[in-house]
């Protein structure tokens, strides 16, 4: 069996979908032997990069011999293959040697005339919640539309997300596969951290301008975006402020996303601004430790796809509080406290639970490392080469 994954969403700095695929090409390298296939990893260069001639692996990938620069940019692929996609796929069979099995990443796939191929759709949100989606995610629907017409097997990170799919684009029930995500961190690998030394010789200012080194936070890591629900999690903590006195800050670690200019307002508007961090990009040694030391994790998020961030935190033992919608009840199992995310009174009631209680701290400690446990990137992989499998039988 001769797999080629597309692993053009990988860049130096990777995180969602780039993050599964570096993951998932680490965990099949793995297996490769074992399993029987050999794998070919395919990326094609930016526009830009392209222009200039600079057609290179993302250096996280760079060591890997067995790998196919398409010499195209994903923009003239794409055109490629909606006006012709029966000419580019056999050219593109061609050039990468005819694989068994071509697997896309990130909601298409090449049409390749000979061989399976596979498709990978995270989630739908921007089909369920238009209101949500930015303009990049809402050309996800008509790419999807299109690389349908020749996919043969669907992967997807959730059984939340298979019945979406399975409903959004009415496809066969035995075309779409769960293969779940699983936590990069892991309080096994303490190289991940920072150590004793560096840990106590770091001041507040490690954080952020607001955050000492000693004072107690709540902690929240996504993009700042509507679907993330900030503007409730502001709210909920505005509240734990006035009226039980908290001592504690929130600290907010995620990029500025789609249509954050309200959650940026909220934050300053609020009368308790001084006790609010915001954190742009962090190294995964200060992520661990971010997790380690928050009092809880809070994650109301609308809808996703998985929830990585949630798994992240009960891996590495930081209580969970979390939204009941769509795959996080899933993911979170009996493991977390989990709100309708429109209730504001709600959250805010879970939050003063875990933040009062060290007891209840320790007992959802416990059960997100077992929550956590039952998922691993080789399972992942193994899940994966499972599907691949079921086209070739």
């Amino acid at each position: 069996m001769k797999i080629c994954l597309d692993t053009t969403p990988v860049t130096a700095q990777p995180s969602g979908v780039g993050l599964y695929v570096l993951n998932l090409v680490q965990e099949l390298l793995q297996l490769q032997v074992e399993e029987e296939f050999q794998l070919l990893l395919a990326y094609q260069p930016k526009l830009l990069n392209w222009v200039k001639g600079n057609w290179h692996f993302p250096s996280r990938l760079e060591s890997y011999s067995h790998k196919s620069i398409v010499p195209i940019p994903v923009r003239l692929s794409n055109l490629l293959f909606r006006y012709s996609h029966n000419w580019s796929g056999q050219w593109l069979a061609n050039y990468l040697g005819e694989p068994s099995i071509m697997h896309g990443t990130n909601y298409s796939v090449y049409p390749l005339s000979s061989g399976y191929r596979v498709m990978t759709i995270y989630d739908v949100s921007f089909k369920l919640y238009p209101e949500y989606a930015t303009a990049v995610s809402r050309a996800y629907l008509s790419q999807i539309k299109r690389s349908l017409a020749w996919t043969d097997l669907i992967i997807t990170i959730s059984e939340s997300s298979r019945r979406d799919i399975i409903d959004c684009f009415d496809v066969a029930e035995s075309t779409v596969w769960v293969t779940p995500l699983a936590s990069r961190y892991s309080l096994a690998n303490d190289s991940l951290g920072l150590s004793k030394t560096e840990h106590e010789s770091i001041t507040y200012s490690r954080y952020g301008p607001n955050l000492d080194e000693h004072q107690p936070y709540i902690l929240f890591v996504g993009t700042l975006e509507p679907r993330k629900n900030i503007i409730s999690i502001l709210k909920a903590f505005n509240h734990l402020k006035s009226s039980k006195k908290v001592p504690h800050k929130l600290v907010l670690v995620g990029r500025k996303g789609w249509f954050y200019e309200p959650i940026l307002n909220a934050i300053n508007q609020s009368p308790y601004r001084d006790d609010i961090d915001h954190l742009d990009y962090v190294s995964d040694a200060l992520m661990v430790n971010l997790y380690k030391d928050a009092t809880l994790f809070v994650y109301p998020s609308y809808y996703e796809g998985f929830g990585l961030p949630v798994l992240e935190a009960m891996s590495l033992g930081c209580p969970v509080v979390t939204s009941n919608t769509s795959s996080i009840p899933e993911v979170v199992g009996d493991a977390a406290i989990m709100v309708a995310p429109d209730d504001v009174d709600e959250l805010a009631h879970a939050l003063y639970q875990v933040i009062d209680s060290a007891a209840l701290r320790r007992t959802m400690m416990q059960a997100g490392y077992d929550q956590a446990a039952t998922f691993s990137w080789k399972r992942t992989a193994q899940s994966t080469i499972s599907a691949y499998r079921a086209l070739l039988s």
